[in-house]
């Protein structure tokens, strides 16, 4: 009895020793997290601009600006409580260089905590940067860094991005917010689901074009509007799309979940259509002389949500029919837009028919991908849209 006493004690003592601890953790009171990251053109902010003054000088370039934004903000004692909290749950501190790593460092001598990016969630590039640096060099310190998480998503702003890191708001703390304005995909195909790091990692090293959702800033609000385009050979912008072709892509790619469809009738009253489902497939045709067609066929079923025209009873079979019609001649011109736009603006694929033919004519695929841009911009694509609508929501009158 005593024996298996002592080697109970021994067992337990052993796992105890075996197991992994936060020997080298620290207190979150001691560090400075910041959930969002923005790159601008490398503008000294005023603050930086006096603190040289005084004398804080290093040799650098001023390419790029880095913003962090620091939550929780810390209470310097009972100054905040006494003050009522209503400042901002977070603190924005921005550094100019050539070098990220080097900038987070000098933040180290002006702030009393080290900032470290375990949770952050969000990076934001103005496409003014990303005219002048490539994607592969702004995103490569954050992809080497063992703090950052591979599931940060990315996005580009067309105006300085450090603004939007910047809210109205007194609660709410921007970064969180634009995180979670991705979750509304499932209302609109105009929103993206979003790309992370580990996702524009593989899209950066397979030189393929691809798009970024753009985020747009006003009095302190923000808005998902289109995307930009970012040209694969270069790794550098190139263009935008608006939230229409942004729809259209997703219409394409069949990674529709929800949205809407306005157009409007004989008589240019607005008629809007609900979606309930959408199923979308791209056929590829390969001919003699490895002459490339695609054809996209695209099936719908929704609602006919909203109807002004009060001269029209949409319980008529003919009238439900020619809505259809209608919402089809919308949605092909959306595509077709989408197309004009890909095929002889840009003149790049960011709507996966590579892939396509990747996947079903491989061999095909070989002969044309070192130069598969251009190659697109000459194929022809042809869609067929169909659309039923299903019922006219609780009430038809």
């Amino acid at each position: 009895m005593y024996r298996r006493h002592i080697l109970s004690l021994l067992l337990a003592f052993i796992l105890l020793v075996s197991q992994v601890g936060c020997w080298s953790s620290r207190e979150i009171e001691e560090l400075s997290m910041y959930t969002g990251l923005s790159l601008d053109k490398g503008e000294p902010s005023t603050v930086e601009q006096d603190l040289e003054k005084e004398g804080s000088r290093y040799f650098k370039k001023n390419k790029i600006t880095a913003t962090v934004q620091i939550v929780p903000k810390k209470s310097f004692g009972n100054a905040a409580k006494q003050a009522g909290g209503q400042g901002p749950n977070y603190i924005n501190i921005a550094g100019t260089g050539d070098s990220v790593l080097e900038i987070f460092r000098q933040f180290s001598i002006r702030l009393d905590r080290p900032i470290i990016g375990h949770h952050l969630k969000v990076i934001v590039v103005s496409t003014e940067l990303a005219k002048q640096q490539t994607m592969q060099q702004l995103m490569d310190f954050v992809l080497r860094d063992n703090d950052i998480r591979p599931s940060c998503l990315v996005f580009l702003s067309k105006g300085r991005a450090a603004n939007t890191l910047v809210t109205k708001y007194k609660d709410e703390v921007p970064s969180f917010h634009i995180l979670y304005m991705v979750r509304n995909h499932f209302r609109t195909s105009k929103l993206m689901r979003g790309i992370n790091l580990s996702e524009l990692d593989g899209l950066m090293h397979s030189k393929k074009s691809y798009i970024l959702q753009n985020i747009i800033e006003a009095e302190g609000e923000f808005e998902f509007s289109g995307a930009s385009i970012i040209k694969g050979d270069t790794g550098h912008w190139l263009g935008n799309l608006g939230q229409q072709d942004v729809e259209s892509i997703a219409w394409i790619k069949d990674d529709v979940e929800g949205g809407a469809i306005k157009t409007y009738d004989e008589r240019n009253q607005p008629i809007t259509y609900e979606i309930k489902s959408v199923n979308s497939k791209i056929t590829t045709k390969v001919t003699e002389g490895n002459n490339i067609s695609f054809h996209v066929k695209i099936e719908s079923k929704g609602r006919l949500i909203e109807d002004w025209d009060d001269k029209l009873d949409p319980t008529k079979t003919q009238n439900m029919k020619k809505a259809e019609k209608e919402f089809e001649k919308e949605v092909t011109r959306r595509l077709k837009t989408l197309m004009h736009k890909l095929q002889s603006q840009y003149k790049v694929d960011v709507a996966g028919f590579g892939e396509h033919l990747y996947i079903e004519k491989p061999q095909v695929w070989k002969k044309v991908k070192d130069d598969w841009d251009y190659k697109f911009s000459q194929i022809p694509v042809t869609f067929d849209v169909k659309l039923t609508i299903t019922d006219l929501g609780s009430s038809a009158e």
